[in-house]
């Protein structure tokens, strides 16, 4: 078994076209010596093992980066927050699930570039749930099916709704935040001194040190006081509490989910639940 090992890692940061031209000198993995590296790193810690299977894939990582060139973000970045998305898939990449790694890999590699878009674009937390981020990277690509619109119409933005399981409104406004002009953090200094730019208001006290321990103090309290109350009630209540309002993220368990996993009406998960919010209260008040 034979690697161009010989080759140094390339770096993304500087010439990216050397970049580019470093990670294609790396020769591609047969499905056997892909197997072999991945045994090596998961049974033995070979770390030599996971290198290699990471610097055979950089040229996925790039072609992947390539799709989101449209978000104005520089090519280098973005392939940089892939390569920690490849780094991540090989860490957990597990050959023994008949899959290549190559096919594994794209779903860590694009999530990591969509935090990094998400986090870094012009629009902060432009999009909070998994139906709005699909609707930010999606959008651009469904108004293709339009030819020559610029903005789309009312029925055009019901259809992009309904394809992507979001409101005409979500649609409307995402559209407008995306074809919305950039403006200087510092305004333009020919306007004077009355002039009153973004970086007027975007300070955010919330940040100030003290503030932060405060803040930190206060959450741990209540981070406490939550978990003192759900210890206090019974496991039915518990789960039907943690069910409806305590998910990571998504929706919640409805009360028709829950009567069907207890075995009881919907109407009586209602009434323990009141109970239980009720006696939670109660503890949280008394602390």
């Amino acid at each position: 078994m034979t690697y161009a090992m010989s080759l140094p890692i390339p770096s993304a940061v500087g010439n990216i076209d050397a970049y580019i031209q470093a990670a294609n000198r790396y020769p591609m993995l047969t499905e056997t010596e892909e197997i072999q590296l991945a045994e090596r790193f998961h049974n033995d810690g070979d770390v030599e093992a996971a290198r290699q299977l990471v610097l055979s894939h950089l040229r996925l990582v790039i072609s992947i980066a390539r799709g989101y060139l449209g978000y104005g973000l520089p090519h280098a970045d973005l392939i940089q927050e892939g390569n920690i998305g490849l780094m991540k898939a090989v860490k957990r990449y597990d050959p023994a699930r008949g899959v290549r790694l190559v096919s594994f890999a794209m779903h860590w590699i694009k999530a990591e570039i969509h935090e990094y878009i998400l986090k870094n674009w012009r629009l902060v937390k432009v999009a909070t749930t998994k139906a709005q981020r699909k609707l930010f990277f999606n959008l651009r690509s469904l108004k293709n099916d339009y030819e020559g619109v610029d903005t789309l119409s009312g029925t055009q933005a019901g259809e992009v709704a309904s394809r992507l399981g979001v409101k005409q409104e979500e649609v409307v406004e995402m559209e407008t935040r995306l074809s919305g002009r950039d403006l200087a953090l510092d305004g333009n200094p020919d306007e004077g001194d009355e002039a009153f730019a973004p970086i007027d208001y975007l300070a955010d006290s919330r940040y100030e040190p003290t503030r932060v321990i405060e803040n930190k103090a206060i959450a741990r309290q209540q981070n406490e006081g939550l978990h003192e109350a759900l210890t206090a009630l019974d496991p039915r209540s518990r789960r039907i509490v943690e069910a409806r309002w305590l998910h990571e993220e998504g929706e919640g368990a409805t009360l028709h989910d829950l009567a069907a996993e207890f075995a009881v009406s919907a109407e009586r998960i209602r009434q323990i639940e009141v109970k239980a919010l009720q006696k939670m209260r109660g503890l949280l008040v008394a602390a």
